[in-house]
């Protein structure tokens, strides 16, 4: 199990946005992220819509963080990109179980692993991968 490329790429702008401090063209951040310009632009719409990017527009438009480092969680920008995290599909809603049981013990065990992991990328913010 992994993340998807667009949450890692969603986790690299946002570091990239944090550590620059000022607002940036998104060629600017895709060159620096090495992302391709296309996707960059789909990812920093999604972080405009959560809240966690503000965007500019005319000559000096940009992009820039609307939320202070210390906000925002790696949890924020997963889930931004990826949905709700769930370890396995029978915690979603509906519920898919291939046991065809309500509640067997395997979703219990990750409905834990789900909560754990959660709580884990909700202790990361991204002042503590600001560079000196």
């Amino acid at each position: 199990m992994r993340l998807t490329l667009e949450a890692d790429y969603a986790v690299r702008i946002i570091n990239c946005l944090c550590n620059d401090n000022n607002r940036l063209e998104a060629r600017i951040i895709s060159e620096r992220c090495c992302i391709t310009l296309r996707f960059t632009l789909k990812i920093l719409h999604k972080l405009v819509t959560a809240g966690i990017v503000r965007s500019f527009k005319g000559t000096n438009g940009g992009y820039e963080l609307n939320m202070k480092p210390s906000e925002i969680t790696l949890r924020n920008v997963i889930e931004t990109v990826e949905g709700t995290y769930f370890f396995s599909r029978c915690l979603e809603e509906p519920a898919v179980c291939s046991s065809g049981k309500k509640n067997c013990k395997f979703q219990c065990i990750f409905n834990e692993i789900s909560t754990m992991v959660k709580e884990k990328l909700d202790n990361y913010t991204f002042d503590m991968f600001i560079e000196d």
